[in-house]
């Protein structure tokens, strides 16, 4: 995909077969989540951010709020990633979300997205958020995508 007026999407030299999708504009909400990182495997979007102190909660692990944001997120990278939009006018419809486990702090946390339909104007998707090599589970999640309209 190429570069649209609201993201940057370009290879990741640190992390070979990975791709940065970064905002353009500092100071919108995304940028709070730090880099994110995105892949498609087959038909497994990857999206990957590291979540720091500042995403935390008092407990020391992710904050609810924080990982609810990186899962919208994610859905979009995906959905990006799967060539199916670009980055504008798309909206989030809903978003149903099962925390399962605390996500550690400092440690990369991955949004693994799944296409389930795709219709005229809508996105069906699903996914597990994992963490660490052994990809325990912290969030399982489903969320719907309206398309950008024509215009």
């Amino acid at each position: 995909m190429t570069d649209t007026p609201h993201f940057t999407d370009t290879e990741d030299a640190a992390n070979p077969g990975w791709r940065t999708w970064s905002p353009t504009d500092p100071t919108r909400f995304n940028t709070l989540l730090g880099p994110m990182l995105f892949r498609v495997d087959g038909t497994v979007a990857r999206v990957r951010m590291t979540p720091e102190h500042r995403h935390s909660n008092l407990r020391d692990y992710v904050h609810g709020g924080a990982l609810l944001a990186f899962i919208d997120i994610a859905l979009f990278a995906a959905s990006r990633g799967f060539g199916l939009i670009t980055a504008g006018t798309a909206v989030t419809l809903d978003l149903n979300t099962q925390f399962i486990g605390g996500g550690k702090i400092g440690e990369p946390i991955e949004a693994q997205v799944e296409l389930l339909k795709e219709t005229g104007r809508l996105l069906f998707l699903r996914g597990l958020v994992v963490q660490g090599e052994d990809d325990t589970r912290i969030a399982a999640f489903s969320g719907t995508i309206r398309k950008p309209s024509v215009r």
